[in-house]
């Protein structure tokens, strides 16, 4: 069994408590030993890694999803890419999240119905690098929701963006369909969207069609996310037991109160990052303040602050992530998310990042195992040079992002090893860059 020491960092363990100079020993996928300085973890036989007072964590978990949103500036690009195209997209993606730090991470829904559970399948085949992925479907609505692109003289779901249902008995076929290909969970948009040319307050779905919806999901052991910027929409998924809410901007005092009695039960994952970059960054690609201002995600993202400090206040389960994989938010920039919460919702920088780290292991529903540095979890290790305690910024710049472990293996290092050698990914060996330029001209000319 392979292990290594990372000696000489700042501990910061995912638990809240104050980062502090200690060591972390891995054997195999898992940590066995973690010690504060001046104690020492065991160097036998071990790999030594000099952290020079570098920042060490636990991997991030990303809650709210999109591989498949391709870094367009409209819905309507992401579904047009050819299925051959955006199963690639969504490979190269995949390691654009690892190499950040986020070495988990929920789908929050496909743009095509199996996207997601081919990327997850492949991850965990080794075929490609990228988070440990809970696999998502695509998003469920009904006629004239979000999701529904269909143009009046086409079949539905020729050009939609999500399952189009109406009904309870369309709604059980389109979720045993996507449990069939695979997924670990289901979305459903219960709200409507701004940029789709809805009311964000609305509320498409009846009841009899989400109570159909969730029982399915019982039976067959899934999980349910959904779509949920309305206040009625957040009741909606307390009163059916959708765990995962996504936005959640809208929720009043009853919403609260029911989610805050039942904040065992739910993570709650905002996509604030969504309302702030589309309300103050989309100038580019046609949406500026103004024209942001009057779609409504201005008021939308106050209500949202002050919803969501209220939900930080009374303990519910916020985490990071959320839409991001449009031109104004591309992938690999999702850790603003964890500045945003500070900033709108009132957390502490250890807040924010325990909310990516130790909450990230509860939704992943591996509490046990995921988020914390401590003894017996699993390696999902990232060294930052610099302390993001003082500056969360830290964590959208790649090249403060060291070095990336995920189980025990090493999937991304920069300068840990020093300029003229890399690691290769899920390898213990060093390898140098001479070296490897060598094997790979060797394996060209054979």
């Amino acid at each position: 069994m392979s292990s290594i020491a990372i000696i000489n960092v700042a501990i910061f363990d995912g638990s809240g408590a104050e980062a502090y100079p200690g060591e972390v020993l891995i054997e195999g996928a898992r940590i066995s030993q973690v010690a504060r300085a001046p104690q020492q973890v065991s160097r036998d036989g071990a790999r030594v890694i000099d952290g020079k007072g570098r920042f060490l964590m636990p991997g991030m978990t990303e809650a709210h999803t999109h591989f498949s949103w391709n870094d367009q500036p409209s819905l309507a690009a992401i579904q047009f890419m050819p299925p051959e195209e955006h199963i690639l997209w969504c490979v190269r993606v995949a390691k654009r999240y690892l190499d950040m730090g986020w070495t988990s991470a929920i789908g929050a829904a496909a743009a095509k119905p199996r996207l997601d559970v081919v990327l997850r399948n492949a991850i965990n085949a080794g075929e490609c690098p990228g988070p440990r992925y809970l696999a998502g479907s695509q998003e469920i609505t009904t006629i004239g929701a979000l999701g529904d692109n269909s143009l009046p003289h086409m079949p539905f779901d020729e050009l939609s963006f999500g399952s189009v249902c109406c009904g309870p008995e369309e709604i059980r076929r389109s979720a045993r369909t996507f449990i069939k290909y695979g997924v670990d969970h289901l979305k459903i948009n219960l709200s409507g969207e701004y940029i789709a040319g809805l009311p964000a307050e609305m509320s498409p779905f009846a009841e009899d069609e989400i109570a159909m919806l969730a029982g399915e999901a019982k039976r067959y052991g899934k999980r349910v996310a959904a779509h949920a910027r309305s206040s009625e929409s957040v009741k909606q998924c307390v009163r059916h037991g959708i765990e995962m809410i996504y936005h959640a901007s809208f929720a009043d005092e009853e919403a609260l109160d029911m989610l805050e009695a039942n904040k065992d039960r739910h993570f709650v994952a905002p996509g604030i990052g969504w309302l702030i970059r589309t309300a103050f960054n989309a100038s580019e690609y046609g949406i500026t303040p103004a024209i942001a201002e009057q779609m409504g995600y201005k008021r939308e993202l106050e209500i949202a602050s002050e919803s969501l400090r209220k939900m930080h206040q009374r303990g519910i389960r916020i985490l990071p992530g959320g839409d991001y994989g449009f031109a104004w938010m591309p992938h690999g920039t999702n850790a603003r998310d964890l500045q945003y919460f500070v900033d709108y919702i009132g957390m502490t920088p250890a807040e924010a990042l325990m909310s990516a780290t130790r909450l990230g292991g509860e939704i992943m529903q591996r509490p046990d195992e995921l988020g914390m540095l401590r003894p017996g979890y699993l390696a999902d290790v990232v060294m930052v040079d610099g302390d993001p305690l003082k500056d969360l910024s830290l964590l959208v710049d790649p090249d403060r992002i060291v070095l990336v472990m995920k189980e025990g293996q090493v999937c991304k290092s920069n300068s840990v090893f020093g300029q003229n050698s890399t690691v290769e990914p899920n390898s213990s060996m060093l390898v140098s860059a001479d070296d490897k330029n060598r094997m790979e001209t060797a394996l060209a000319e054979n």
